[in-house]
């Protein structure tokens, strides 16, 4: 299931991941998530975007493109890796998007921290949804990734406030897990769920899926 990708196909659907270099955090403040997730829009295009307008108080979400490379799906932020399901919308899109995703960001890190050297431990992995099931799996499992901040074992031993489970994750400010509650088909300037199945036509579904993978685990 985890096979890695070499290329990448139009209209097929993919899970894209990486992690700090041994491990080690590649967030360490609040500005360092919102820099990255910036990043997921600033420059999904094939042109060029000056990230340095954004200090001069230009906002990257005021410059739309005719040209995104990948449509995103969502994405999740931990403090040592992340998580972002995607498809690509031109050849070579995914590549491309991660390819200029990772160099900004490092310049960003390094700058900021001082630091010269790798940040993330090696290229970026990648998995293949190539089922319906496991694509619909896939949305759970990137938005569930903060619990093991708040509840480490949470797999093991269960969860038994389902509700507050939703609040903490809605409250969580480095996924696209808040999206899928505001309106009936989530959208926004990062994500384009448009391409992706209709898997939650109601943002009452999606709850239900979330659940269901919280009660999964604690009955195994």
């Amino acid at each position: 299931m985890a096979i890695r990708k070499t290329s990448f196909v139009t209209g097929e659907f993919y899970h894209i991941y990486n992690r700090g270099n041994s491990k080690q955090n590649i967030f360490l403040d609040i500005k360092d998530y919102h820099r990255f997730v910036d990043l997921l829009f600033a420059v999904n295009r094939n042109e060029k975007f000056n990230f340095a307008d954004s200090v001069k108080g230009i906002s990257v979400y005021d410059k739309d493109s005719d040209n995104p490379l990948v449509a995103i799906g969502a994405y999740c932020l931990m403090p040592n890796h992340f998580h972002i399901l995607m498809t690509p919308l031109v050849e070579g899109g995914i590549s491309k998007f991660m390819q200029k995703l990772s160099t900004a960001y490092v310049m960003y890190f390094n700058q900021k921290n001082e630091r010269t050297g790798a940040l993330f431990e090696g290229k970026f992995k990648s998995q293949h949804g190539d089922t319906d099931q496991y694509l619909k799996y896939l949305f759970s499992y990137i938005h569930l990734n903060p619990l093991k901040l708040k509840h480490r074992n949470w797999k093991e031993k269960g969860i038994q406030n389902k509700k507050g489970v939703i609040q903490y994750l809605s409250e969580y400010q480095c996924s696209s897990f808040s999206n899928y509650q505001k309106i009936e088909r989530v959208q926004n300037k990062i994500l384009n769920i448009k391409v992706f199945p209709n898997y939650f036509p109601k943002k009452q579904d999606f709850i239900k899926e979330i659940f269901s993978w919280i009660s999964y685990h604690q009955t195994l």
